[in-house]
């Protein structure tokens, strides 16, 4: 199979949540729960019993080991129905040089 993930992924334990954004960019106030399982420079995947909608877009808000903080908008790309809920991947369309610098110091630590 074909690689087509462009970072490499790291395990990851932590909890997320999800604002979900509407088409003027602002937050509709609900908020989705969610377990990460992965990360790179380029996006997340995580677990959540609630379904998401492929191509929407949510505010997230990540908290690192070393307590940096990520905020991120993430656009749902894939979703697979799973026992414990649906798995997803997400791809970061809107996160700064700095907040994605984070996530690389996180792997070279990670790979030490």
């Amino acid at each position: 199979m074909l690689e087509k993930r462009k970072h490499k992924r790291l395990k990851m334990e932590h909890a997320l949540e999800l604002a979900r954004l509407n088409a003027d960019g602002t937050a509709d106030g609900g908020v989705v729960n969610a377990d990460i399982l992965n990360i790179s420079r380029g996006g997340v995947g995580f677990l959540s019993r609630k379904r998401l909608e492929v191509g929407s877009y949510y505010d997230t808000r990540i908290s690192l080991f070393s307590r940096e903080m990520i905020d991120a908008v993430l656009e749902i790309v894939h979703v697979e129905e799973q026992e414990k809920g649906y798995y997803y991947g997400g791809e970061f369309i809107g996160i700064s040089d700095s907040d994605a610098v984070k996530i690389d110091i996180y792997q070279v630590f990670h790979d030490i």
